[in-house]
């Protein structure tokens, strides 16, 4: 797939991979995310208090619904607007890709101060037009601050510079989709879109860690090939240490038997990004489906919401949309928006030129994701 995608050349086959792989990731990360949102804010003697010595192990309403999602997946299918976007600009000249996703991130700010779309922005296309997504999620005060004006954070000048929260990392996910590009331009592109509200070494290495390990299933890697491949790009980042050593303690959790809730809350440590990035690849690792991986994930006494989509994204990568829990997706909210949105993403993957090349008369494509 790596290869088809570098050199523009995809067959029917190898569509259908990718586009499976986009929903499984998209899917996995949105159902993770709705799994673990009861549990936010609950220790685990809370958890098992409420669920049971084993915790919560089928899904149990948050915000009113069983199914609902956080501001985590908001943001996240937002990512995925602003990169068709960063696509379709391209065909302009414009291409700065950072610039692209702060207006997204932009675009799901809005939604948590108005009372619902405004028509009239035509320039907001179809996603900030999605009535479900108004609803406030618990955003984190670092997104809200972050995203707060039009002053974008960077690298050099980053947004709540101690900020260590996995949020941004999890918003991240779709980054490791773009199969097309090399691993080191992927971590980049995430590193710096996480100093959007995230501004710590921390937080923004584990966002870039997250989507080279998720790049790599997307190409068809083994999960211990593509967390190999994040050690070694991380290996010349500056502040890199707490990443990997994350990562690497939990690849040596893996070879110490059964996986415990007391294993995933040693690896949490106090629930940073790192530590929620660590979860997430054990849980992938020792998880013997996408089910039992999840549950695994979130059962602990800190940002389930977070580990349970960081989580539910490699698994989805990895395995495929066939493989998720068909009575979890059943009620998961906005199913059929990610799914569109999923499907959006793989064609202008595989098809950009055609959907709004300088040879496409047809305006569809281009009201759907405006460039402007």
């Amino acid at each position: 797939m790596g290869t088809a995608a570098a050199t523009g050349v995809w067959g029917r086959a190898e569509q259908q991979d990718f586009r499976s792989r986009v929903r499984g990731t998209l899917l996995g990360a949105a159902v993770g995310d709705a799994f673990g949102a009861p549990l936010d804010g609950l220790s685990l003697d809370g958890i098992r208090a409420e669920h049971g010595a084993d915790g919560l192990v089928e899904p149990v309403p948050a915000y009113g619904r069983r199914g609902a999602v956080t501001a985590a997946t908001q943001l996240t299918l937002f990512t995925v607007d602003g990169l068709i976007r960063a696509q379709v600009r391209r065909d302009t000249g414009a291409w700065h890709p950072p610039t692209d996703l702060h207006r997204a991130y932009r675009r799901w700010a809005a939604t948590q101060s108005d009372w619902g779309p405004d028509e009239r922005r035509d320039e907001d296309g179809w996603l900030a037009r999605e009535e479900w997504l108004y609803a406030r999620r618990g955003p984190s005060r670092a997104c809200l601050l972050g995203l707060g004006n039009d002053v974008m954070g960077t690298l050099e000048t980053p947004k709540n510079p101690a900020e260590r929260g996995p949020e941004a990392a999890v918003r991240s996910t779709p980054f490791g989709l773009l199969v097309g590009w090399e691993p080191q331009l992927v971590l980049q592109l995430a590193v710096e879109c996480a100093a959007q509200t995230h501004g710590h070494p921390s937080a923004t290495l584990a966002a870039g860690a997250h989507t080279v390990i998720l790049h790599g299933l997307a190409r068809g890697e083994s999960l211990d090939g593509a967390i190999q491949r994040a050690l070694a790009l991380l290996a010349s980042r500056p502040g890199r240490q707490p990443v990997t050593d994350a990562l690497r303690h939990a690849l040596g959790a893996v070879r110490q038997g059964m996986p415990t809730a007391a294993r995933v809350e040693e690896l949490l440590g106090d629930g940073a990004a790192e530590g929620a990035l660590a979860v997430a690849a054990y849980c992938a690792l020792v998880g013997e489906d996408i089910r039992h991986g999840v549950r695994l994930a979130v059962n602990h006494g800190g940002p389930s919401s977070a580990t349970g989509a960081l989580t539910g994204a490699l698994l989805g990568a990895l395995h495929g949309e066939t493989a998720l829990p068909p009575g979890w997706l059943t009620e998961l909210e906005g199913r059929a928006t990610i799914l569109e949105l999923a499907d959006d993403f793989a064609m202008e993957m595989t098809q950009g030129p055609a959907l709004h090349g300088p040879a496409v008369s047809s305006p569809g494509w281009l009201a759907r994701y405006p460039r402007a």
